[in-house]
């Protein structure tokens, strides 16, 4: 634990503070000033941590971690919970993010009020959770995607094994109702009324389709990734895989990464191409 917590202080601090700023803009632009503005720091103290990561506060309010999605894992949520655990009693600057979600919590940045480790930063560099958007429509603060590339080269905690294949149906099968990041070549992207289908095989094969809801769509095409961009293009793609006919997830925005694309069209600037790669 003390290894963690010493790799904890290390990653990444100072790149997400120098970052932080751009992030931010960048993702409100992307997602809507609801989903990520961040409100006024205020002083407050860990007193203790609930189900999946509640961060429950002295003052009596409870906050999320944004940008933070919680290991399905029993051995990895136990490692994750010890590590907010051992940090009780300790003075927090909590930064509120966006509104709050449907259980009345604060989405909120949290840092050490001492120190430099931020508690999302150091979950997932530590391995102990994923970088997500969860329920908001952009992933807030996009650096952690590059703390969390770090964690898998690493092969820390949630990365110790090979992601699974977008084209390996019985592995995803067997990660029915978990969260899940993949990997795979698209085959084929269709589109229709209400929703875009990405495939992963061809028709009739046990391989992954990721589904994609027309608003969702929609902003996806606003960062120049179409159809025809994204057929015989390698990505990452997240979510929580189900079994309809054969394995699928529902993929937010943010959920979408085309892989060796340094200069796509969706990353914008050369920073934001940085923070997002």
């Amino acid at each position: 634990m003390r290894g963690i917590a010493g790799s904890a202080k290390r990653i990444g601090a100072a790149l997400l503070a120098a970052w932080a700023s751009v992030a931010a803009v960048r993702a409100a632009q992307r997602g809507g000033v609801a989903d990520c503005t961040a409100g006024a720091s205020r002083a407050e103290i860990l007193e203790g941590v609930g189900l999946r990561g509640e961060i429950r506060l002295a003052s009596g309010a409870r906050a999320v971690l944004d940008s933070l999605r919680w290991p399905d894992a029993p051995e990895l949520a136990a490692a994750a919970q010890a590590w907010l655990d051992a940090r009780r009693g300790t003075g927090l600057a909590v930064t509120p993010r966006g509104q709050p979600d449907r259980w009345g919590r604060a989405r909120a940045d949290i840092q050490a009020a001492e120190g430099d480790t931020d508690l999302a930063g150091g979950l997932i560099g530590a391995g102990l959770a994923f970088a997500d958007a969860n329920e908001a429509d952009s992933l807030c603060r996009p650096a952690l995607r590059l703390v969390e590339a770090a964690a898998r080269a690493k092969r820390l905690g949630l990365w110790r094994l090979p992601l699974p294949d977008a084209t390996d149906g019985p592995a995803l099968r067997a990660l029915a109702g978990r969260f899940v990041v993949v990997e795979g070549r698209v085959r084929h992207v269709g589109e229709r009324g209400a929703r875009t289908y990405l495939d992963f095989g061809p028709r009739g094969a046990d391989a992954l389709t990721v589904t994609v809801s027309k608003r969702t769509w929609r902003m996806v095409l606003a960062r120049g990734l179409s159809a025809s961009s994204l057929e015989g293009r390698p990505v990452r793609v997240r979510g929580v895989v189900e079994i309809r006919r054969g394995p699928t997830l529902e993929a937010g925005a943010d959920a979408i990464e085309v892989l060796g694309e340094a200069d796509r069209p969706e990353a914008g600037s050369e920073t934001e191409r940085g923070l997002r790669r």
